[in-house]
């Protein structure tokens, strides 16, 4: 345990206050929250642990403990939360956790708080790690079923070549005054009950507004990924940016900020969270609107990347966002995005879109495989996306002509729509390297829709008929029950196909299985793999198959 304030602050070294604060009243504004009996059991336990630190006498000041940033948020707003931000005044988090489960050994403690041996869980400590955005280190653990971060106050400076910020201990002000949102920067202070507000946040709540607590041009350039955090709870929570911050959040030394100080997987994060939160569409607005796309959604390693057009980009997520909410059984989206994975790869696919329609191809990094397409460049390198997610980008890429030479065949009503072999085998090819032969087609869809629906073009048409067009295709395969054929249980295996064939197996098998599966699409109901065996018997010599 710490002796005195001194150590309790650890070695951190002295800087100078935040320049450029705005002027506060002298006691901050307030309102309540009315607890959860959950809330109040965590409460009064935070509350007895501080109280004992305070009887031992060995800190300057009185243990002071507030609630801090999302959870006093989401309250206000009547959104349950179970991940609270405890703040600290005078001692680290560890010091204080390491006393919480002290006291909650105690058998008084137990029967007081009511304590059950679930509802304590193990304290872990998560080191400071700059370039992962953990400033300062933190401790959690699970206490009646919340998980509760625990962390002293403090205040940050900046250096210009650095989002990673000195450190010290300090007050609420301070503390308030750093986040990087007003709406983030409430206290709810555990000893008063009472929310306290250092900055503007109660105002910009009732306004439904996202600003910085400081003057905007400098907390962007101080830490650049506050520019996607703030699109992200703008998105989240349906609220407006102040336009003072967007004004800047797009300047060029905030976009270069943002490339030079900012890891790719920070940024990536951020993205994610966008896409899988409740208002995709909202967020690719803002990157739209601000100016931002050309900066997160590239390949910051290629040094003479081309810039895609995104005059239309709008056309792509705006139409994703539209088959989305309008979702009925046997829809386009209900077709082809069937999971919460799905979803999330889906708005992926539509924000790399533009890529679709830069015409050059990314330069070769010497032997072995080709270099993936820019779009697949883009979320892999730009926001560090998944090698699943990459692998289903390039494969919508790749497939994508085919893709629409097939819906152009079901909308000219082709003499061989009707060969179920040849879109199901099509469909298992999309679905072979990457999977998600479903998001492949979106892809494809999403991308014509940027030029089909654009103003002035050349073929123009409007959404309805463009959005029949590919409604008829997907029934087409549909009809031809062909939608499952990637999982379609073959009727022979190689083994049993050599053994009929009187030969060993050999490097001929691969294709004379998708000889044997193509027969099994076009005879759905044949049990006996006779047929799919007489079909490779005879094309022996093109598929290279040794004689007995």
């Amino acid at each position: 345990m710490v002796k005195r304030k001194s150590e309790a602050l650890g070695d951190i070294p002295s800087v100078q206050p935040p320049s450029q604060i705005r002027k506060m009243a002298a006691q901050p504004a307030t309102t309540t929250i009315e607890l959860t009996s959950k809330e109040v059991q965590l409460k009064d336990l935070l509350l007895d642990t501080a109280k004992f630190i305070d009887g031992l006498g060995e800190l300057e000041e009185p243990v002071v403990l507030r609630w801090a940033g999302g959870w006093v948020r989401d309250r206000l707003l009547g959104i349950e939360s179970h991940d609270i931000d405890t703040a600290i005044n005078v001692m680290t988090g560890e010091a204080f956790a390491l006393k919480l489960c002290e006291l909650c050994e105690q058998p008084d403690a137990i029967k007081k708080h009511a304590i059950a041996e679930s509802d304590v869980g193990n304290l872990h400590k998560i080191a400071r790690n700059p370039e992962k955005s953990k400033h300062l280190e933190t401790t959690t653990i699970r206490l009646f079923g919340y998980d509760v971060d625990f962390v002293n106050l403090r205040k940050e400076t900046y250096t210009e070549d650095s989002r990673n910020p000195q450190m010290e201990f300090g007050t609420a002000e301070e503390d308030a005054l750093r986040r990087d949102a007003t709406v983030n920067a409430l206290f709810y202070n555990l000893n008063t009950g009472k929310v306290e507000d250092f900055t503007t946040g109660l105002t910009d709540m009732k306004s439904r507004l996202i600003r910085t607590p400081l003057e905007p041009f400098q907390t962007f350039m101080d830490d650049p990924l506050r520019v996607l955090r703030l699109v992200r709870f703008a998105s989240r929570l349906e609220f407006t940016i102040d336009p003072a911050a967007e004004k800047v959040m797009g300047d060029p030394r905030v976009l270069d900020a943002l490339r030079l100080k900012i890891s790719r997987e920070r940024v990536g994060v951020e993205i994610e969270k966008m896409l899988k939160g409740n208002h995709p569409r909202r967020s690719l607005e803002y990157i739209d609107k601000l100016g931002l796309y050309h900066t997160i959604f590239t390949d910051p390693t290629y040094s003479d990347i081309p810039t895609p057009d995104i005059s239309n980009w709008k056309l792509a997520y705006g139409l994703l966002d539209s088959l989305r909410q309008n979702k009925t059984p046997g829809s386009i989206y209900d077709v082809l995005v069937r999971s919460d994975e799905a979803d999330y790869y889906a708005w992926v696919l539509a924000a790399i879109c533009p890529w679709e329609n830069v015409k050059s191809e990314p330069r070769r990094t010497g032997k072995g495989k080709p270099s993936p397409p820019f779009g697949a460049l883009a979320a892999r390198e730009g926001i560090k996306a998944t090698n699943k997610l990459c692998d289903l980008a390039t494969a919508a890429h790749n497939n994508r002509a085919e893709i629409m030479s097939l819906v152009t065949a079901v909308l000219d009503n082709a003499p061989f729509i009707a060969e179920r072999d040849r879109f199901g085998m099509a469909i298992r090819h999309w679905d072979s390297r990457a999977g998600h032969w479903r998001l492949q087609v979106l892809y494809a869809l999403l991308v014509e829709a940027m030029e089909a629906l654009a103003p002035g073009s050349e073929k123009p048409v409007n959404r309805d008929e463009f959005l029949r067009k590919w409604q008829r295709f997907l029934d087409h395969l549909h009809e031809l029950d062909v939608m499952e054929a990637p999982s379609l249980k073959r009727i022979i295996d190689g083994n049993q196909l050599a053994k009929a064939l009187g030969v060993k197996p050999g490097k001929w098998m691969t294709q004379a299985l998708e000889v044997c599966v193509a027969w099994q699409l076009r005879h759905p109901e044949a049990t006996d793999p006779a047929g799919a065996v007489e079909e490779v018997r005879s094309q022996r010599a093109e598929l290279g198959i040794p004689e007995k």
